[in-house]
């Protein structure tokens, strides 16, 4: 076995360090020695447990140096993964934890994700593979407070953090009060991006369910043949991989308020459930032998009309009018402008107290610029923009050229619809082959050959994950392919990060 203290005084003496310590913990001597040395390669400070128990005892241990991320694997003698993951989330909910096991099936990976993992390897794994889990762990992780504060503060202060008085911000608020008061069915209808489950929790903390939970559920994030089982649960041996019984999200939302994003993205036979449920007040595990009563309020979302999807028959009409009791539109944010100032302060406020930052202001010049721009991303992307600008920013105050992803060169275009008379128009001169193309997708390798049809395929599908904010259903709509090969395609080109 390497000692971690010989590792990490080969590292510092002989590479480039990124300054982030690793904890690997894995029992196989060859699996730790194999990992030690592609982490240690990568720049990486390294430590090493070699059982469940013993790392989460060096984790906890806040005498010795802070661990940024840990390579975690799944089956190991006494305590599992799984096991460790359930025990050093509730106090560390940000560490990032990439999981390794020599297993990729769906139940092994819901299992996985559903404890805290951040991301999962299957063994054996590249080099590569091993390096970019780490590094999109770390990164993703470093990202988890653009979007905590504002939720963690929203759990008891309600409306309170509903920023902005425009006047359709102020006409979607009126009407979120209102639906607080009653136990009805809530549908909010916006962009991606405007805050639909900030307004849905605003509702039920300002409810008299508010002391009960919250559960929200992204409909559109969940693969198809797993949709039943995550929503209302399942017995021990109802399927396979089945191993123990495990209550759905009906069940843990009992009392409270079940949040339903993205609910269009539903199959038609899980629609005839949700109605069942919400008609009867009452689920049916998966392989259950009883109805289950529970007591929910259900507030869902959806970044489309719904209406549409009723009259295209993706969607049920009776389930639709069951749902849209009470409906509210959030507007998105190219709408509401006038509120971007008192946004922009209380995302630079709130980003300062989680990174532990002084207090950065912004110019007159870059909030022009930021007023300016159009937002289709809406409130989550200023918020992102914000966050990367102070993080990246060495100055007090952030100018405009902190936000260089807002403007891109507009050469960087899209290819244009085809005209009105069916023609398809041709590409612009940044798709064309060049050796010297500055293109978003280049067509070419670095070697001035074309490059391969699936190199092709996962830059795509990496582009639109990244665009749709990794929501399945949308990329999978975008891309004109079925959700099923669309969750094959990312975890055949490695994109599951």
């Amino acid at each position: 076995m390497i000692h971690p203290a010989r590792i990490t005084d080969s590292v510092s003496k002989g590479h480039v360090m990124n300054g982030k310590r690793v904890l690997i913990v894995e029992d196989e001597l060859t699996q730790i020695a194999l990992l030690e040395g592609v982490t240690a390669r990568a720049g990486y400070h390294v430590e090493q447990a070699m059982t469940g128990d013993a790392a989460v005892k060096r984790l906890a241990d806040k005498s010795a140096p802070e661990i940024d991320v840990v390579l975690l694997d799944l089956v190991m003698p006494g305590m599992n993964g799984i096991e460790v993951l359930k025990t050093i989330r509730p106090s560390m909910p940000n560490l990032p934890v990439v999981m390794l096991t020599a297993h990729s099936s769906i139940k092994t990976v819901v299992d996985a994700m559903s404890a805290g993992a951040n991301d999962f390897i299957v063994k054996p794994a590249s080099a590569e593979r091993i390096r970019t889990a780490l590094a999109a762990a770390i990164e993703v992780t470093a990202l988890v407070g653009e979007i905590a504060p504002m939720t963690q503060n929203l759990k008891t202060v309600g409306f309170d953090n509903l920023i902005g008085d425009s006047p359709v911000m102020a006409q979607a608020t009126k009407l979120a009060r209102k639906a607080a008061r009653a136990s009805i069915p809530v549908l909010i209808e916006g962009e991606s991006g405007v805050g639909k489950e900030v307004f849905a929790r605003a509702i039920h903390d300002a409810s008299d369910r508010s002391s009960k939970p919250f559960v929200a559920v992204n409909c559109g994030a969940i693969p198809e043949n797993l949709v039943e089982s995550i929503l209302f649960g399942h017995e021990k041996g109802a399927f396979t991989g089945a191993t123990e019984k495990r209550q759905g999200k009906f069940q843990e939302a009992h009392g409270g308020t079940l949040f339903l994003d993205e609910v269009g993205e539903l199959p038609l036979d899980i629609q005839v459930k949700l109605l069942r449920a919400l008609q009867e007040k009452e689920i049916d595990p998966v392989g259950g032998r009883q109805s289950i009563q529970v007591d929910i309020r259900v507030i869902s979302a959806t970044n489309r009309m719904l209406a549409e999807h009723v009259t295209d028959g993706a969607f049920r009409e009776d389930l639709f009018y069951r749902l849209n009791v009470f409906p509210i539109v959030i507007p998105p944010l190219r709408e509401r402008k006038t509120d971007i100032p008192e946004l922009t302060d209380y995302f630079l406020s709130q980003i300062s107290h989680m990174e532990d930052l002084p207090l950065r202001t912004i110019s007159q010049g870059a909030l022009t610029a930021v007023k300016t721009y159009n937002w289709p991303g809406n409130i989550r992307q200023l918020q992102n923009a914000l966050f990367r600008a102070v993080i990246l920013s060495e100055s007090s105050m952030l100018m405009p050229e902190d936000f260089p992803n807002l403007f891109p060169d507009a050469s960087l275009t899209a290819v244009p619809p085809p005209s009105n008379d069916g023609a398809v128009p041709p590409l612009p001169a940044s798709f064309l082959p060049s050796s010297h193309s500055n293109a978003i997708l280049p067509l070419e390798t670095s070697d001035g050959h074309f490059r391969r049809l699936d190199d092709l395929e996962a830059a795509i599908i990496r582009a639109a994950l990244d665009r749709y904010d990794g929501k399945m259903a949308e990329v999978a709509r975008r891309l004109g392919m079925g959700r099923s090969t669309l969750y094959r395609k990312v975890a055949e080109y490695g994109l599951d990060t």
